[in-house]
């Protein structure tokens, strides 16, 4: 699973590719609907490779939150995020055990099923042939 160059930007819905540089901004490129748009630095922006979760040892990176998910799923969707917030927590809790319901928001919970389907439509979820995600999958 390849997350390098995909963003949020905080008050605009979905998420969008990096796809290019202008002078005073960056192009960026909606996952549903491929529009471009031009992204500024007054905008809130979160790479999602930079995202993590907490849990009650260490924060575990986004995308090994997204391979355990794509492992328990097979090549469907995650449960929707409109779904009732105690199944996507008791989803979360299969796949992430350990993750820190006190600072781990319900918010945050729908984003990252929202997030998680957004991707899976887009082909996002797929495993990167020669990464060291086979590896990684193989010595746990």
């Amino acid at each position: 699973m390849n997350l390098k160059g995909v963003i949020s930007i905080s008050g605009r819905p979905g998420l969008y590719k990096v796809v290019g540089q202008g002078k005073n901004n960056i192009i960026v490129e909606a996952l549903n609907d491929n529009k471009r748009i031009p992204a500024y630095a007054t905008d809130r922006i979160s790479a999602l490779e930079d995202i993590s979760i907490y849990t009650y040892e260490e924060d575990v990176p986004l995308r090994e939150v997204y391979i355990k998910f794509r492992e328990k799923v097979a090549e469907e969707q995650v449960l929707s995020h409109k779904e009732s917030l105690s199944k996507l927590e008791s989803f979360l809790e299969e796949v992430l055990p350990d993750y820190d319901k006190e600072r781990v928001y319900p918010s945050d919970i729908k984003k990252l099923f929202q997030w998680y389907n957004l991707l899976h439509k887009a082909g996002l979820t797929a495993p990167v042939e020669g990464t060291t995600e086979e590896v990684s999958q193989e010595e746990e």
